[in-house]
């Protein structure tokens, strides 16, 4: 499954699994990955009787995780949040118009860019909440007030049951979100200085206290000591070491040398989450112990980037402390390693995909070839030399 349609695919899997512990009866996951690959609402499987309910919502996720939206679900309009009566064939004149549910949605890359570097994700979208808890529903669905709409009959239509994520991380992504458009001036008027390294961490202890929800004294260490060196922040979860994070003045571009120091921290204190920033660029790393070690990039986040705010919160997000506690980062992260160019190339690679794709070209050429001419092609002309590096190592 190419990375979009991946995209696509988690973050309607998000969608059913709340949508069923609310209580909906949701298509079924194979239902589901087959729209997702698709990309169309007008292919056999749509016409699955759980589908029906749900067109328009399955539709909205589907686009909004094609523009790279990371976690939809969580922006889900109420209107959405449940399911609608099982729609008719549509009048001549609605069927193609776009943005219908009938509608194809729009091409790949038609509407601006992915927002994950990667483009997995992730990222940065794919995240399932943590336990219900902090005060969110009792399972029962909750009826939003004046939803309801009069039908051309004079029936007044139910109102529609708002699926909601927990209290805890709705405020988490709204501090998140009122940091990411405060720091905003700040961080640019720091650039425009040059300023030096003390003072981008001034603002990064302030963005991570107050907009990440840290407390300055029982979360965060400054000049953490490891062996002979110092980290520039150990974080703390319930008293518990978790992570480091590595500072850089914000005009410093961040590059693997800078990796491989708090890579070293990390390393010394068995942590296996590791930040890397100049204030502007965010970057979280997973480390996995072994010989050799394997360092993940598991998100990116550009705070001065062309995206929308809501866009770099919903990726910052899995930094706050709510959510680090609760590890739904690990999923942002496993589905970063999952697609990770390096390891898609090395499938490509492998003796049964060549043979598929060999059978693939005779069937389309009519000529044969081997797996290892195949592979000789796809080193030589296809892969870019980066990638073959990371494979070989």
């Amino acid at each position: 499954m190419e990375a979009k349609a991946s995209a696509r695919y988690a973050a309607l899997i998000r969608w059913a699994e709340a949508a069923s512990e609310a209580g909906h009866v949701v298509p079924t996951h194979q239902v589901l990955e087959v729209l997702a690959v698709t990309r169309s609402l007008e292919a056999p499987e749509a016409e699955h009787p759980a589908v029906g309910p749900w067109v328009e919502t399955i539709h909205w996720i589907m686009t909004q995780a094609s523009m790279g939206v990371v976690d939809p679900y969580s922006q889900l309009p109420p209107e959405l949040a449940g399911p609608g009566r099982t729609p008719s064939a549509p009048a001549q004149d609605e069927e193609d118009r776009p943005g219908t549910p009938g509608a194809e949605l729009p091409a790949e890359g038609a509407i601006g860019s992915a927002i994950l570097a990667d483009d997995g994700l992730p990222d940065e979208g794919i995240v399932p909440s943590g336990p219900a808890e902090g005060g969110v529903s009792d399972g029962q669905p909750e009826m939003l007030a004046g939803s309801g709409e009069d039908d051309p009959a004079g029936k007044v239509t139910p109102a529609r049951p708002r699926l909601k994520v927990p209290r805890w991380e709705e405020a988490a992504r709204e501090q998140t979100l009122a940091a990411v458009r405060k720091f905003g001036d700040p961080l640019r008027a720091l650039l425009e200085r040059d300023a030096n390294e003390g003072d981008t961490r001034l603002l990064i202890t302030d963005l991570l206290c107050e907009g990440l929800g840290y407390d300055k004294y029982a979360d965060l260490t400054t000049e953490y000591m490891v062996r002979q060196d110092f980290a520039d922040y150990g974080v703390r979860i319930d008293r518990q070491l978790v992570a480091f994070i590595e500072v850089k003045r914000v005009s410093q571009k961040l590059n693997e040398r800078h990796l491989r120091q708090v890579q070293m921290y990390a390393v010394n204190e068995g942590i296996e989450w590791m930040v890397l920033t100049n204030g502007q660029i965010w970057q979280v790393y997973h480390l996995t112990g072994g010989l050799p070690v394997v360092v993940d990039l598991a998100l990116e986040v550009d705070l001065l980037g062309p995206e929308p705010a809501e866009s770099k919160a919903s990726r910052l997000f899995y930094l706050h402390h709510e959510s680090l506690k609760r590890r739904q980062i690990e999923e942002v992260w496993r589905h970063s390693a999952a697609t990770a160019p390096e390891l898609l190339l090395d499938v490509i690679l492998s003796d049964s995909v060549l043979d598929l794709i060999r059978r693939e070209v005779k069937k389309r050429t009519g000529t044969a070839t081997s797996p290892d001419v195949l592979r000789k092609v796809i080193r030589s002309d296809v892969a870019q030399p980066k990638l073959l590096d990371r494979i070989s190592r």
